[in-house]
């Protein structure tokens, strides 16, 4: 396989799963505001933060209110990492590597990319705004399907799942952050009511409810979240599965010893969870960290296949 195409096909993943990922934080965070109390007061300009664009935005918005974050995180075309923006970018990878991918991917993208644009205005207007991201997540979540149930599992998969897994890892450091952010944030008498709506929502973000349920088997809590939002090794958007399935597929491409190890070493990068210690700034710098390490292991991968970075990428 030529590395260009490698490199699109590992995009397309990585584009295809920050869209949905992006539509499902703004729509967490949407519902996190309007069930916490009306004196917990959450600021949307976290979302910024947790994305690292606070320059960025800085330089296109003065007022940091719930308007202009949204439409920062959904809409702006300046910002590579934006719903749109990652949308466009996962339509021009999905039309240049047509002949590897099932024949039906790029008519649901491009559906999925002119929804977008037509009806954006409901994803920044607080009225149609559930709907439209709810219909965003759906729209993902059947390309995906139709890619796990109709491609053959060669070098064009394993790059493909390269590339979910690496974005799912990183997205969910950051609802974990964002959790850990409006727990402190929130901090009052009522912690424990808060500690529920606030980590229930962070659950629901990644749709580990009923998975975290059925396997915790206790109430929410956020040492228990976090425990099986990082350790988990089989629902499918926690890190330990993530990283477990991104070794499988290094396995079995070619020249991926280092990244093998550079794998390795993150699943070996613990943090020590404590029921009797709440999650504090030094749980958000092992995160903040963990980040750290998935960006150098995105420049392992482009270092071992692709040979250059393609803009717009982490």
């Amino acid at each position: 396989m030529l590395s260009k195409v490698a490199e699109r096909l590992y995009w397309t993943a990585r584009y295809l799963e920050r869209v949905e990922n992006t539509a499902r934080l703004v729509s967490v965070y949407d519902s996190l505001l309007f069930d916490l109390p009306r004196e917990i007061d959450i600021s949307w300009y976290n979302l910024v933060t947790l994305n690292s664009a606070e320059k960025l935005y800085q330089e296109r918005y003065r007022v940091q209110d719930e308007r202009n974050v949204v439409k920062f995180l959904l809409a702006d075309d300046t910002n590579p990492s934006s719903m749109l923006s990652a949308l466009w970018m996962l339509r021009e990878n999905v039309r240049t590597t047509r002949d590897v991918l099932p024949q039906d991917t790029w008519e649901l993208v491009n559906e999925l990319h002119i929804f977008a644009k037509d009806n954006i205005q409901q994803g920044i207007n607080r009225s149609g705004r559930h709907r439209f991201l709810d219909q965003l997540i759906k729209g993902c979540q059947q390309i995906n399907g139709l890619l796990i149930g109709t491609m053959s599992r060669d070098a064009s998969w394993q790059f493909l799942r390269l590339g979910r897994n690496l974005e799912r890892a990183d997205m969910v450091t950051r609802l974990l952050d964002a959790g850990t952010a409006a727990q402190i944030e929130g901090e009052s008498d009522t912690r424990l009511q808060i500690n529920q709506v606030i980590w229930g929502n962070v659950l629901r973000s990644s749709s580990a409810d009923m998975n975290y349920r059925r396997t915790m088997r206790s109430a929410v809590s956020a040492t228990e979240v976090a425990a099986f939002l990082l350790e988990d090794s089989h629902f499918p958007r926690s890190l330990h599965f993530c990283l477990s399935h991104m070794l499988s597929a290094v396995e079995t491409l070619p020249n991926g010893r280092a990244v093998g190890k550079h794998l390795d070493r993150i699943l070996k990068y613990r943090y020590v969870l404590d029921d009797h210690q709440p999650l504090g700034e030094e749980f958000r710098d092992y995160l903040n960290q963990l980040q750290l390490e998935l960006n150098d292991l995105h420049s392992c991968f482009n270092e071992t296949w692709f040979g250059q970075t393609q803009k717009g990428d982490a």
